[in-house]
């Protein structure tokens, strides 16, 4: 909770581009309003002969350009902002981040844990239990989802250590169990071993993987893992906003277009190795007119994260993830990114509406004060007013909810 806090709280003490735009007009807006008030106090004194209201009316100026309207506009804004985000689930951890949100124009989404619930169980086995049991103790060594799944078929079940293991990344995993050769993978990883296998159609979007022993096959796996519930939802919501969604994943082809198919995202990239994925956004950025985000929640997912503009991480993934994401959704619900750019778009609207008042009444209150239309008392009042509205608009972004993912 602490460390959530801290990084609301770093996020709410930065300073936007635009603030930082802000600033340097600031800069110069002053002096510039030293000038105009030394002029309207020798126009005033000359014209009039009036020492004493041309000294009113230069000080009217000075009090009517008072920046604190111009100064607040960003500031309240993104902190309202950031503390909405935060209590419906979703951490900002950067002002560059609220900024830039709303102008994304493509996101990538991870399949395991993102779109799907991340825990996947054997649907169909086809060789026999002991079989299984070698197998489910070889994958006790991987911390791979699909792994996870064959273990948990043996409940309670003693299993014996693996040894000798070995990872082929993008292949599968093989090693000695009770002094058996134990191989667990795809096509690419038997056909090392010498075997040929065909691979079946996939209808049913499930995972499948074979098991050799002793260099002969055993039995293939069909591994499934759910569609999040909030999946369907979650597309839909970002295609209505002009939003393209992309899938990329590890897994075979077949598996990875009928998610693509029943979730009707506008392509896919399956047998994508994990630092295949950064290739695969730097080419949807040079093919996107616009920013590219990406939604994952595994460790290698961390390079992507990093790569695209914009980083979302689920909330229930790896630490890794979470670090590196610029944005991370306290709830592992898809839903919450169309929410995460609805609430930047909101945001970034505000503080125009918020620089637009402030610049108003300093254009209309300056004129007016030199011209000899406002007593220093009034340009206090209407100093202070605008301040007023700048922060009252801020505070409306309070009042915003999530359309898409509610808590």
């Amino acid at each position: 909770l602490s460390k959530i806090i801290a990084l609301v709280e770093s996020a709410q003490m930065g300073k936007a581009p635009l603030q930082q735009l802000v600033d340097r007009v600031s800069a110069v807006f002053v002096p510039v309003v030293m000038v105009i008030a030394l002029l309207t106090l020798l126009l005033w004194w000359i014209l009039v002969g009036d020492f004493g209201q041309a000294l009113l009316a230069a000080v009217a100026v000075l009090v009517i350009a008072c920046p604190c309207a111009l100064g607040l506009a960003t500031p309240a804004a993104i902190v309202t902002g950031t503390g909405v985000a935060a209590r419906h689930g979703i951490l900002i951890k950067d002002v560059d981040t609220l900024q830039k949100a709303h102008a994304i124009k493509a996101l990538i989404f991870d399949k395991t844990g993102t779109l799907t619930e991340g825990r996947p169980v054997l649907q169909h086995w086809s060789g026999d239990a002991d079989s299984l049991r070698l197998a489910a103790a070889l994958q006790q060594a991987s911390e791979h989802p699909l792994a996870r799944a064959m273990v948990e078929t043996q409940g309670e079940l003693a299993l014996p250590e693996p040894q000798e293991v070995e990872v082929r990344i993008g292949a599968g995993i093989q090693g000695l169990v009770e002094g058996r050769k134990v191989a667990i993978g795809n096509h690419e990883l038997m056909a090392t071993l010498g075997l040929v296998v065909e691979t079946p159609e996939s209808r049913d979007g499930a995972t499948r993987v074979w098991v050799a022993i002793d260099d002969k096959l055993a039995g293939v796996a069909a591994l499934a893992d759910k569609l999040r519930p909030e999946s369907q939802q979650a597309i839909a919501e970002l295609a209505s906003r002009g939003i393209e969604s992309w899938l990329v994943s590890g897994d075979a082809a077949a598996p990875v277009a009928h998610i693509a198919a029943k979730l009707g995202l506008a392509g896919a990239f399956d047998s994508i190795l994990p630092d295949g994925k950064v290739a695969k956004v730097e080419a949807l950025r040079a093919q996107v007119k616009g920013l590219v985000a990406m939604v994952g929640d595994g460790v290698n997912d961390a390079p992507a994260l990093a790569a695209v503009d914009v980083g979302i991480a689920m909330g229930s993934g790896s630490d890794v993830a979470m670090e590196t994401a610029s944005i991370t959704l306290m709830r592992a619900d898809p839903r919450l990114v169309a929410d995460a750019i609805d609430i930047s778009a909101a945001t970034w609207r505000t503080i125009r509406q918020n620089l637009f008042w402030a610049f108003a009444f300093n254009v209309i209150g300056i004129p007016l004060a030199a011209l000899g239309y406002l007593s220093p008392e009034l340009a206090g009042g209407a100093m202070a007013l605008s301040s007023v509205t700048v922060l009252s608009n801020s505070l409306l972004l309070k009042r915003w909810q999530p359309k898409a993912g509610r808590a």
